[in-house]
């Protein structure tokens, strides 16, 4: 397992402070900067990482029972936190996108896979529930924890019995499905798609009742809102980097909030129902007051891509978020802003051209989010490339391959790589748990393989079995 590191950052502001020239006022001014200080530390110490994962962080959910957090991450794994050490729950053939609790106990997950899991780690079980053909891109639970809703890519949404049982789906929209959510009742559903609408469905027919709204361009995500016990409102976030929020009942569009930053990608909820949080493809994140929809905080959040996960803390006073890093960063929502962005450091695969050579440029872009160098390798989507050259595919212990890999006579060599990416690995391995992609020019095949030769050879040389 992947050490676990928790870090404490400062805010960016120092405490200031004058002291007085006579005593009784230097033991005031004092007395004060020290509250000042303890302050400060008492701050910095609400900031917390979660590090472990081996890839982006996709989702994030907090259980209203207990507090736990749970990831969802392009390493293919659910990480399930106790404070800040992990439980990891492996399973998934492809990345996970979307975690939900179902109780305090149990997460249900679904990803790129097209499957969703149900976990149960208190009893050491799980079940993989199938029918969608497509990705699935959101989850949601209902009020009393029996049915799961997930939204897929092959434009429908299935419904799931928590208790087991064959699914039901919903169908009628045109396009991938990307989120859902229930209503406070548990009667009804709200689906949002890439065709651009919001669906609402009565349950116990199984059936569409209306379009909430119709915007212009795919929604990615939406959240339910009000005052009072029965919510009001919807917000959603689109291609377009419009955050909308729509009267339910009348369809008027009560407040449009756009910084020409786009997508919208993450929505979140304070527990209270006074916060709604958004993370956009700019690495921004926006809080606001649900009330008078006024913008309480703008800030920069990630140096480097996007904002794909946000979820506050049970009490509400923290606010959870993860990006193109592997680490999940936990800010106190009091003085959000003051902290320094994530991602101090950039990933390979978007550090600029100019500054790798053609080699190692093909391995950021082609290999490095889902493959190391190193001999430990990380929490990665696929096997380590440490000592490639020579060895059996499929034979790295540890590693779940897939059935066609398992076996498989493929020796990696100079050869064998270059054919990989010259037909692409849905052709040259097909079945594999690859992507599909290809290195059209020779000259970036050759330069790709002498990089991975130099870089993870640790002293292994060609034709040498490892």
């Amino acid at each position: 397992m992947q050490s676990i590191e928790a870090t404490t950052r400062e805010p960016r502001s120092p405490v200031h402070a004058v002291l007085g020239r006579s005593e009784k006022c230097a033991g005031y001014f004092i007395t004060l900067l020290v509250s000042a200080a303890l302050t400060t530390l008492a701050q910095a110490a609400d900031f917390q990482t979660l590090k472990g994962h081996g890839g982006p962080i996709m989702g994030i959910d907090v259980s209203p029972e207990t507090g736990k957090v749970a990831t969802a991450s392009f390493d293919n794994s659910v990480g399930l936190w106790s404070g800040r050490v992990p439980a990891w729950l492996e399973g998934h053939a492809a990345a996970v996108k979307v975690v939900r609790f179902v109780d305090g106990d149990r997460v249900v997950s679904a990803g790129d896979d097209n499957d969703l899991i149900l976990w149960d780690p208190a009893a050491a079980m799980s079940t993989r529930l199938e029918g969608h053909t497509a990705k699935v891109m959101g989850l949601a639970v209902s009020p009393d924890k029996s049915l799961i809703a997930s939204a897929s890519w092959d434009a429908r949404v299935g419904l799931w019995p928590v208790s087991g049982g064959a699914p039901d789906f919903l169908e009628g929209h045109t396009a991938g499905v990307n989120a859902v959510v229930f209503s406070g009742d548990g009667q009804r559903l709200y689906s949002a798609s890439v065709d651009g609408s919001i669906k609402l469905w009565d349950l116990a027919g199984r059936s569409e009742k209306r379009i909430i709204d119709r915007n212009g361009f795919g929604i990615n995500v939406i959240a339910l809102g009000g005052l009072g016990e029965t919510e009001s409102w919807i917000a959603y976030g689109s291609q377009d980097g419009v955050t909308r929020i729509v009267d339910i009942e009348t369809g008027e569009r009560l407040k449009d909030i756009s910084f020409e930053r786009r997508p919208i990608l993450a929505l979140a909820i304070s527990p209270d129902g006074t916060k709604l949080a958004t993370g956009d493809g700019h690495g921004y994140i926006t809080v606001m007051d649900t009330e008078s929809w006024a913008i309480e905080t703008d800030f920069r959040a990630a140096l480097k891509g996007p904002i794909w996960a946000l979820a506050f803390s049970k009490d509400g006073t923290v606010l959870h978020a993860g990006g193109i890093e592997n680490i999940v960063y936990s800010w106190p929502l009091a003085d959000l802003a003051s902290f320094d962005p994530m991602a101090t450091e950039t990933p390979q695969f978007l550090k600029k051209p100019e500054k790798m050579s053609n080699g190692e440029r093909q391995f950021a872009r082609k290999c490095s989010i889902c493959h190391a160098l190193s001999e430990e390798g990380g929490r990665k989507a696929g096997p380590t490339l440490y000592k490639v050259f020579g060895r059996q595919a499929g034979t790295l212990p540890g590693y779940p391959y897939s059935e066609t890999l398992i076996g498989s006579d493929i020796i990696w060599s100079a050869e064998t790589i270059n054919q990989l990416f010259l037909d692409g690995p849905d052709h040259y391995i097909p079945g594999s748990k690859m992507p599909m992609q290809r290195i059209v020019k020779p000259e970036d095949r050759d330069d790709l393989i002498d990089y991975m030769r130099t870089a993870g050879a640790g002293g292994a040389t060609e034709g040498e079995t490892q």
